[in-house]
């Protein structure tokens, strides 16, 4: 893997969960790309690299974003902030002893990367513990494999078991109604969802988005286009 930058990351935490989210996306789609963003701390600290990523959850896919807390002396360097890059290159890169992150190079990315959520005008529409939503999530597991089950083999196709999926997670969140449950299965899958969590969710223009402590989930609510780009990492 030939490398444009690597950066120094805040301890080897940040390098080991950084990995683990690179894994789950990569068990998605073995060629997956990310989007990344470094953004400056505005209390003066060294900043954050955003990582975007895509996951095709039936038809509809929801975007995670996980946040990674760059070390003190890293320092932004040209070219670096704002790229997107395959997820197995800088899985590579992925360095948890040393506490860095070797960045490769560019890829032409996928249409998901070039609109991203807004940065700001994000309404809260409600606040709960994760311990409410896991039952669902796992309900609703259950009676997708269930019933994907009934499905005759001859056809049991992508198409027929994407239509059983959209069904299942578009149906309101019990404990946060203003969410789909795609939101809270998207979280679940990439890891975010810990049963001790607190979760908020939000809402600007098109756009929903689940918030936990571990990283954020987004996807839109119509196809309304223009809700503009960039959502704003949680420092």
């Amino acid at each position: 893997m030939i490398s444009t930058a690597r950066f120094v990351l805040a301890d080897s935490r940040e390098a080991a969960d950084l990995g683990a989210f690179l894994s789950r996306l990569l068990r998605f789609d073995r060629a997956a790309a990310v989007r990344l963003q470094l953004v400056a701390d505005e209390a003066g600290g060294a900043g954050v690299l955003a990582v975007y990523g895509r996951l095709p959850l039936g038809s509809a896919g929801v975007l995670a974003l996980r946040t990674t807390r760059l070390g003190a002396d890293a320092e932004p360097l040209p070219g670096t902030t704002d790229l997107t890059v395959s997820a197995g290159q800088l899985l590579e890169g992925v360095d948890e002893a040393g506490s860095a992150l070797a960045v490769p190079p560019p890829v032409t990315g996928p249409a998901w990367a070039g609109l991203l959520p807004p940065r700001r005008g994000w309404q809260q529409l409600g606040e709960v513990g994760a311990g409410l939503v896991v039952p669902q999530v796992m309900a609703a597991v259950a009676e997708f494999k269930e019933r994907s089950a009934q499905v005759p083999e001859h056809h049991r196709t992508r198409e027929v078991l994407d239509r059983l999926a959209d069904e299942i997670w578009s149906r309101p969140l019990g404990a946060l109604p203003a969410l789909p449950l795609r939101a809270a299965h998207a979280a679940y899958r990439i890891g975010f969802l810990h049963p001790d969590a607190r979760l908020t969710a939000h809402r600007a223009g098109g756009w929903l988005r689940l918030t936990a402590p571990h990283g954020t989930v987004a996807l839109r609510a119509t196809a309304a286009p223009g809700a503009g780009l960039g959502l704003t990492p949680l420092l």
